[in-house]
């Protein structure tokens, strides 16, 4: 059975299932190289540049994958889930907002627009946390994650200026290859 446009899983054929587990398998390695810095993974910008390569459900399939089997290296418990809405928040900003006038915004935009995500990113997760400690410490417990959003913030500008120029036109070229 051929799937329609809205189908939720975009893969065509076992050609994109591989690319989409390589690459999987490429951002878990990053995520777990760079562990010892506190909230520095190339993770974000990897997300943000196959939701502007590959669209909306691609990026999430393999934000979700990324972090489920990261998660397996690194701690699995309930803040997976909120670690996927997180990501799949940056998904639908990307492919909603971005994606659009990808060609149009020069990396500098691109790289800072990552940045931000960083912070969307934090927030998401104070969000999530917040029925554990109570609502009304929300901004306290927010404030303080402030510091490790920024790092992730810098992180993310910082693996966008250097992946981007090297990723995206590979990416292109490989979803050209393997979806076409």
């Amino acid at each position: 059975m051929k799937p329609n446009k809205f189908s939720l899983f975009p893969l065509k054929d076992p050609k994109t299932l591989a690319l989409l587990a390589v690459l999987s398998a490429l951002a878990v390695a990053g995520r777990i190289l760079f562990v010892f810095i506190p909230n520095v993974q190339p993770v974000t910008s990897l997300v943000i540049m196959l939701t502007l390569v590959a669209g909306l459900r691609f990026g999430a399939l393999f934000a979700t994958l990324t972090l489920m089997l990261s998660n397996l290296i690194l701690g699995m418990g309930f803040w997976t889930i909120g670690q996927i809405l997180g990501f799949l928040v940056i998904v639908l900003l990307t492919g909603f907002f971005i994606r659009p006038f990808q060609n149009k915004l020069p990396l500098v935009w691109l790289a800072l627009f990552s940045g931000f995500c960083g912070f969307v990113y934090g927030f998401i997760q104070a969000l999530f946390i917040a029925p554990l400690y109570g609502f009304s410490y929300f901004w306290a417990y927010y404030l303080a994650g402030l510091s490790f959003d920024a790092l992730h913030a810098i992180g993310n500008i910082a693996f966008y200026l250097v992946l981007a120029p090297i990723l995206l036109p590979l990416l292109r070229r490989l979803f050209r290859e393997y979806t076409c």
